[in-house]
């Protein structure tokens, strides 16, 4: 059906060029608000009517005429209807429609993708420090990532996932000191256990069993090996730089065990410390001090934000000499620029809101020919988590919130990811884990799945070889629910393009869950292993594309399509 939509508008595109030369550019089809009102409606009659100097529906006449010559229109449409004001509406035949079977079981797994256009993007996203285990909010964020990069490799771009963390700072010290006194024998409470300067009230920065963990193995002499680092601890309670090397090896080990029960793996762990070694903020700072794009005022250094729409200006380097947080993020986009990624997607919490404004102000600022608007950002919420009918706050293993592994255990790594993607990124969650264990319609992830566990099963039966149904004859296939299911299927690779135009992999669980019960309300109303050989194998052709389809969009989800539930 995709190729019979592209013949229709270069028919109305030829239709167009006759009714009024020049404009045949501006074809286009819209889907109906109605679906009883056809299968495309066209609105270019209202569009041209007033430079034309035109009545609409006269206009609307005039199309319809030039479009019924048109030899694809003769071969694919079976009316050509005008409704109100100049709508045009399209209702395709069964055949036209019956294509897109053809279209699914011939690409397969590439249904849907798009040329390679030859551009490499870097998607940044999770880029936790290693302080403690991954948190159910890290975990929407691998899941939106992941599900970004997917759409976005769809789409024909190259696509690098990067993973951004500080291995040094205040966050650090106090995770090796927590350890330090923990292989030393104390624990949270004891009074050397360092306090929040935020929150002199409360005890210990990090309170969780893990710490501990770290401590015995660190005394253990143990060897820790993660993605990005290897180290081995030397068992000296005074060895302060051994601590901070082993503890930060350790927890990027457990981030990488948190991230394989997600089924996430990283192209490249970037260190902001690297940054300063490298010399990068310094070379960044100095560049943005030669373009007269800073001040001093008080004993600091002051970037001209507002120049750039900021609201007022920034602190760069503070009066103790040290860098605002900012300021390596300039320099890490630079390097992003440099490293020849045009487009660049940062994943972030709606905490880092504040950060946009002034980066985007530093790379204009640093004038190396970064366009404006980059790079892009998604921002999104934190979840609550539901067990029980109660919110869950606390986990052993954290001590002070619920880990993505926890989560996983609770349900399952297919229910974490199509749940945390399941609304818009900035929208609030409750991750319900008793919906997500349920094995019923009401939980979204097992229906669509076993809407696909529904056909294999089918199929498995059927007992034949799948790949020779692309050259069924696929006339039987005329019911209400048939071109329904059909007319859905031909909007999955418009659906991919948009949603990932709009970085909005929710709309794919939609896109599934309504496919879902398309194929359910399908399966409902015609038996498919009938006794007519034609007709069978016709529908075994249909079911065959729809598991096919709903395979592809789980994989862009990063969820499995099992066959059997």
């Amino acid at each position: 059906m995709l190729s019979v939509k592209h013949e229709l508008l270069q028919a109305l595109a030829a239709a167009l060029e006759k009714i009024a030369p020049g404009s045949g550019s501006k074809a286009a089809f819209e889907s109906p608000k109605v679906a009883a009102h056809g299968d495309f409606a066209i609105t270019s009659a209202m569009q041209l009517a007033k430079p034309l100097k035109l009545n609409p529906r006269q206009l609307a006449e005039s199309l319809r005429t030039e479009l019924l010559t048109q030899p694809a229109c003769v071969s694919w449409v079976d009316a050509v209807e005008i409704a109100g004001p100049g709508f045009i509406n399209i209702r395709l035949k069964p055949a036209a429609k019956q294509q897109v079977v053809r279209e699914v079981l011939a690409q397969g797994s590439q249904f849907g993708f798009q040329p390679q256009n030859g551009k490499g993007m870097l998607v940044e996203f999770v880029s936790a420090n290693p302080t403690g285990p991954l948190h159910v909010g890290h975990g929407r964020q691998a899941a939106l990532g992941d599900a970004i990069c997917n759409l976005f490799a769809t789409q024909g771009w190259r696509v690098h996932r990067e993973f951004y963390y500080n291995d040094a700072g205040v966050q650090i010290q106090t995770l090796t000191t927590s350890t330090q006194l923990r292989a030393k024998g104390f624990k949270p409470g004891d009074d050397c256990w360092p306090i929040d300067p935020d929150n002199p009230a409360s005890k210990a920065f990090y309170n969780g069993d893990y710490i501990q963990d770290i401590a015995n193995d660190f005394l253990a002499k143990a060897t820790v090996q993660a993605d990005d680092r290897t180290f081995t601890a030397s068992g000296d309670v005074n060895d302060v730089e051994s601590i901070r090397n082993f503890a930060v090896a350790y927890l990027r080990r457990e981030q990488d065990k948190d991230l394989q029960a997600f089924n996430l793996k990283f192209d490249e762990y970037y260190l902001e410390s690297s940054l300063y070694t490298s010399g990068r903020v310094d070379a960044t700072v100095a560049k943005l001090v030669a373009n007269g794009k800073t001040y001093e005022q008080d004993g600091a250094l002051w970037l001209k934000s507002t120049d750039y729409g900021d609201d007022k200006d920034r602190v760069m380097r503070k009066q103790d000499g040290t860098y605002t947080y900012f300021v390596p993020d300039v320099a890490y986009h630079i390097a992003k620029w440099e490293r020849g990624y045009s487009k660049v997607v940062n994943i972030q919490g709606t905490d880092h809101h504040g950060t946009i404004a002034r980066v985007r102000a530093g790379l204009q600022a640093a004038d190396v020919g970064i366009p404006l608007g980059y790079p892009d950002y998604v921002l999104h919420t934190m979840v609550r988590v539901v067990k029980g009918g109660e919110e869950v706050k606390i986990s052993k293993r954290a001590g002070s919130y619920v880990t993505l592994r926890d989560l996983i255990e609770w349900t399952s790594k297919d229910a974490v990811r199509f749940f945390l993607l399941s609304r818009k990124p900035d929208t609030e969650y409750t991750f319900d884990v008793d919906l997500a264990v349920a094995k019923n319609n009401d939980n979204p992830v097992y229906y669509v799945q076993y809407a696909h566990a529904r056909i294999c099963s089918v199929l498995a039966v059927w007992g034949g070889d799948v790949a020779s149904l692309q050259a069924v004859d696929l006339s039987a296939l005329q019911s209400p629910q048939a071109l329904a299911l059909m007319l859905l299927l031909a909007k999955y690779p418009e659906m991919l393009s948009a949603a990932a135009q709009d970085f909005a992999p929710h709309d794919v669980t939609f896109y599934l869950r309504e496919l879902a019960a398309c194929y359910h309300s399908y399966y409902d109303a015609e038996r498919i292993l009938v006794d007519d050989e034609a007709v069978k194998l016709a529908r075994l052709a249909l079911v065959a594309a729809t598991a096919r389809v709903l395979h592809n969009g789980l994989a862009v989800l990063g969820v499995d399509a099992p066959r059997k539930m």
